[in-house]
C-alpha cells in the first residue's frame, strides 16, 4: 500500500501544469476555453429552466382541467356525469 501510495505521489508531482487546472482557475478568464466552458454552463442552465417551466405548464393546465371538471360536475343535473366521491345533489 505505501508503495502505491508512493508511486501516486510521484506521478502527481511530476505531472504538468497545464493538467492541473482550467483555464479559468489557471487565470486566462479570457481565453476561448474558458468562454466555451461558460456557454456549456449557461445551455445547461437554460435546458434545466425549461424543463421546469414545462412541468409546471404541466401541473398548472392539470389543475385548471380539474376544477373545470369538478365545477362542471357540480352544476349538472344529470347525476351520472359526477364523478363517484362527489355526493349526488
Amino acid at each position: 500500500m505505501a508503495r502505491l501510495m508512493g508511486g501516486l505521489m510521484v506521478a502527481w508531482l511530476y505531472q504538468p501544469a497545464s493538467a492541473q487546472a482550467c483555464a479559468t482557475c489557471f487565470g486566462k478568464s479570457e481565453s476561448p476555453l474558458a468562454h466555451g466552458m461558460n456557454m456549456g454552463i449557461l445551455v445547461l442552465l437554460v435546458f434545466v429552466v425549461l424543463m421546469w417551466v414545462g412541468f409546471g405548464t404541466l401541473f398548472v393546465y392539470l389543475a385548471r382541467r380539474s376544477a373545470v371538471g369538478w365545477t362542471a360536475a357540480k352544476t349538472s343535473s344529470d347525476p351520472a356525469a359526477a364523478p363517484a366521491s362527489l355526493p349526488n345533489p
